[in-house]
């Protein structure tokens, strides 16, 4: 249950199915991101591929000594434009793969095209996902809600998606659903009639427990997207903008031109794979660490690396190091960058406080806290809104709510009405009238403790209580206690096993804080694999943006935001 390892694989087979020889990969704009998210350029490089080329660019040139590799979605625009690239082909020979299933039509149509019999193979590989770690993928969408229906163009995304998932993976499943949520069950109805459709397609070695697909609704759990994050891979999202593995750090004061975009891919940089899930302390810990073993190896001119700008100021001053491991300097640069955001916008504090509203329950301390911390100078818009967000959905009905004055509080805070209104749209889009589940459970009423990393300053060490409603929800599954009026199965059958291979998908975008209790659990359940799918991967922005198309309040987009939680 490698989401990554399917789609290299058939990356691996596209390419070696079309033999030796130079190629060109003709690609749309989704299989550029499915494809750069696994493979390297450089990797697929050593592969004979020369060229990268989109096929709806108008401006390629004719090369007829280049094999072309076609990988495209199969939709109606891609299909018009093979048909355009076959009646003039540019290149000697077309080895034509589709992401998903192609209709018999269209195929005809194709083949009709190729008058000058240019096709050597035309098949289908099913990775119609961005793979982002082997136990996440993401289908890159935002706003697939409109109200609490689908958006239908979305629905169809999302059936293809999961279905394609379900075929790399080689699963096919039984169903259950979010009873609470419509949107859920239409979801589980289109794939099931999809399956039932391509019933040939999914007729893998029946296994002794049926795996499960389990479908679930963002609004379940509206916290968990507007918290702080403290392991890199969910900070560095949260903060900075993970696109397809991308960050752009343009913006970042006296950042070096060879790192004003940087790509961190735990398939090629251990380092990031090693550190992904680590907190925030260990990481800066690890990098020192790193920089000290190489010191060792230059007895002259000992520098002491207390601080991040010390370690900034020793790869600088030994270009060797820089030229030897790129990858430190990067993340030398991504977490510095962290650490300056955490400091001028008191992060430790704020996320203190966020921890308190998501996971306790004392009414009088948290308005007490969130009226201290709006009274704060440098707190920024963002982090005003979210605290607010936060304290009206756990706090929406209790008889002493101060909503309305914490609104007048961001009001005179300058707040913009835009940004004010997001607060409204949450409680609409996941309060208490719409969640099927209770956000608060007794185990999370745990004292908060906070621990400073004595071994580097600037990177403090904090260690967070919140475990998103997923957790809860996947450690019911296991031990076969979901309970059935909640997450009822698609059809008559149900699994009488406990189950063993999970695909969970969630509806309205995922987080890596969820990955991340995925990852947990895969540790801790032994013979149990589970799988995290969402229509995107969230960060506080990107999820303000989903949840203003949601509800329509506005068609301007909240607080920046973009397709992966881009940084405005």
């Amino acid at each position: 249950m490698n989401v990554t390892l399917a789609v290299k694989q058939y990356i691996s087979k596209m390419v070696e199915s079309s033999g030796p020889g130079m190629k060109v990969l003709l690609m749309d704009r989704e299989t550029t991101s499915i494809v750069s998210v696994v493979y390297t350029q450089s990797e697929i490089l050593q592969k004979e591929v020369y060229l990268f080329e989109r096929i709806d660019s108008q401006n390629r040139d004719s090369m007829k000594h280049l094999k072309a590799i076609c990988f495209l979605r199969p939709t109606k625009e891609n299909v018009e434009h093979l048909i355009q690239e076959l009646r003039r082909p540019k290149y000697s020979v077309y080895f034509i793969y589709f992401s998903n299933v192609i209709s018999k039509s269209e195929i005809k149509a194709l083949a009709e095209a190729d008058e000058q019999e240019v096709v050597a193979e035309v098949q289908e590989f099913y990775g119609d996902f961005i793979a982002v770690n082997p136990h996440l993928f993401s289908l890159n969408l935002q706003g697939v809600a409109r109200g609490r229906s689908w958006e239908p163009s979305m629905l169809s995304r999302c059936t293809q998606g999961l279905t394609s998932v379900l075929l790399a993976l080689k699963k096919c499943p039984m169903i259950r659903y979010q009873l609470s949520s419509d949107m859920s069950k239409r979801l589980a109805e289109s794939v099931k009639q999809i399956i039932t459709k391509e019933y040939e397609l999914f007729d893998f070695r029946k296994t002794e427990v049926p795996p499960l697909l389990l479908i679930l609704d963002r609004s379940d759990d509206a916290i968990t997207p507007l918290l702080n994050q403290w392991t890199y891979q969910a900070m560095v999202h949260e903060l900075l903008g993970l696109n397809n593995n991308r960050i752009d750090l343009s913006r970042v004061p006296g950042i070096s031109k060879d790192l004003r975009e940087v790509v961190l891919s735990a398939e090629n940089d251990e380092f990031y794979a090693n550190n992904l899930y680590l907190n925030f302390g260990e990481i800066g810990t690890n990098i020192k660490n790193l920089m000290e073993d190489f010191q060792k190896k230059k007895p002259k001119g000992q520098q002491k690396l207390e601080s991040i700008s010390d370690m900034k100021a020793f790869v600088d001053n030994y270009p060797q190091f820089k030229k030897m491991s790129g990858t430190v300097s990067k993340h030398v640069t991504v977490v510095g960058e962290l650490s300056r955001l955490v400091s001028e916008r008191q992060l430790m504090e704020v996320s203190e406080v966020e921890q308190e509203l998501a996971c306790q329950n004392d009414h009088s301390n948290a308005q007490q806290s969130v009226r201290r911390l709006l009274h704060n100078p440098r707190l920024s818009e963002l982090d005003a809104v979210r605290l607010v967000m936060l304290y009206a959905l756990r706090y929406e009905r209790h008889s002493s709510s101060i909503l309305p004055s914490l609104m007048d509080e961001l009001s005179r805070k300058g707040v913009s009405e835009r940004h004010r209104r997001t607060v409204q749209s949450v409680v609409e889009y996941g309060g208490k009238r719409v969640r099927g589940s209770d956000l608060i459970t007794p185990t999370d009423a745990v004292a908060i403790t906070k621990q400073f990393f004595k071994g580097l300053k600037g990177v403090e060490n904090v260690y967070t209580q919140h475990q998103p409603l997923l957790h809860d929800t996947l450690d019911q599954l296991i031990k076969g206690r979901l309970k059935d009026s909640q997450f009822p199965y698609l059809g008559a059958s149900s699994l009488r096993d406990r189950p063993q291979d999970i695909i969970v998908f969630l509806i309205g975008g995922a987080t890596y804080e969820e990955a991340l209790t995925v990852y947990n659990l895969n540790r801790s359940s032994t013979g149990v694999r589970i799988v995290l799918g969402g229509s995107s991967i969230h960060n506080t922005k990107s999820f303000l943006e989903e949840v203003t198309l949601a509800t329509g309040h506005s068609g301007d987009r909240p607080l920046g935001g973009g397709r992966h939680g881009t940084r405005h």
